[in-house]
């Protein structure tokens, strides 16, 4: 017999309770799961299932020769995706959330020309700012800027940085002054982003310390960062914005940059999928793409 086949139905045995069970669902005889089991016994020279006319169970050796049974065929499995990913080319359904205005102006296009490159690829793309779960939301790929909780089972790869600037309307600035330090910003009006009742602080780096937090005064708060650049360019006050998204306002001149000597503050962008043994080639295209092109386009 081979021994990796006896593996895999000892192991469909042990998942699904009993032989017959893994008879059904491997469509074998149940004596001929128990010649697999047999076998794998016989060629060990140990007991891995106790049976009794009733019931069977794990002896304390099957327990831990069933979980590394487990990786030996997780590795095979992979082994052959492995090949099989030099063979063909990304298919099926991608499933992407990503946030809304970073998605439209930056990501959709990246992805949106990888599926011109491979049209047996599917796209469903999901543009919100609420937090999704990879598992229960069923996303193959999250991306996600700012800091990240540590998950068990979840990678992530930074794929790019999204550079935050203080900016303001011309007219603004020549009314109220143009800031020169931190400080300045305690005698300015801010558009701020606010959601669920949270205001977000405006972050400066400072060497090696943490950021320093600011919390500039304001009386319009909105949770959509164009309605707030819009705000900004009407003269309503100073935003802290990502660079990428007032990039062609401040070209046009409607917005200027402030605080010319402050490092900007960068938040991480990053790619986040469930650990397998295997990435899905269209998981590893998609990444890799956006690794490439989305550097470009936020910096």
């Amino acid at each position: 017999m081979d021994r990796l086949t006896s593996m895999a139905v000892f192991v469909k045995a042990i998942e699904l309770g009993s032989f017959a069970a893994a008879a059904d669902a491997l469509g074998l005889s149940a004596p001929m799961v128990g010649k697999h089991v047999r076998f794998l016994e016989d060629r060990l020279g140990i007991r891995l299932i106790n049976r009794t006319t009733r019931r069977q169970s794990l002896t304390e050796f099957g327990c831990a020769y069933y979980d590394r049974c487990r990786v030996v065929l997780a590795e095979a499995e992979a082994a052959d995706a492995l090949a099989a990913d030099q063979i063909s080319v990304p298919h099926g359904k991608l499933r992407v959330s990503m946030p809304v205005h970073l998605g439209r102006r930056c990501i959709v296009p990246i992805l949106i020309k990888l599926a011109q490159q491979y049209p047996s690829l599917e796209l469903d793309l999901s543009l919100s700012d609420r937090f999704v779960d990879l598992v229960s939301d069923g996303y193959d790929l999250v991306i996600r800027t700012g800091a990240l909780e540590s998950r068990a089972g979840v990678i992530a790869r930074r794929v790019a940085r999204q550079r935050m600037v203080v900016c303001g309307a011309p007219g603004y600035l020549e009314t109220y002054g143009w800031p020169q330090q931190i400080k300045d910003l305690d005698a300015h009006h801010a558009v701020v982003y606010s959601r669920l009742n949270r205001v977000a602080p405006w972050l400066f780096p400072h060497q090696d310390q943490p950021a320093t937090e600011v919390a500039p005064r304001s009386r319009l708060r909105l949770d959509d960062l164009d309605a707030i650049a819009d705000a900004a360019s009407a003269g309503m006050g100073l935003a802290w914005l990502p660079q990428w998204l007032v990039r062609e306002r401040i070209e046009a001149g409607t917005l200027a940059l402030v605080l010319p000597g402050q490092p900007d503050f960068l938040y991480d962008c990053n790619c986040l999928w469930l650990q397998t043994p295997h990435l899905p080639q269209k998981i590893r295209l998609a990444v890799d793409a956006l690794a490439t092109t989305l550097p470009k386009l936020m910096g």
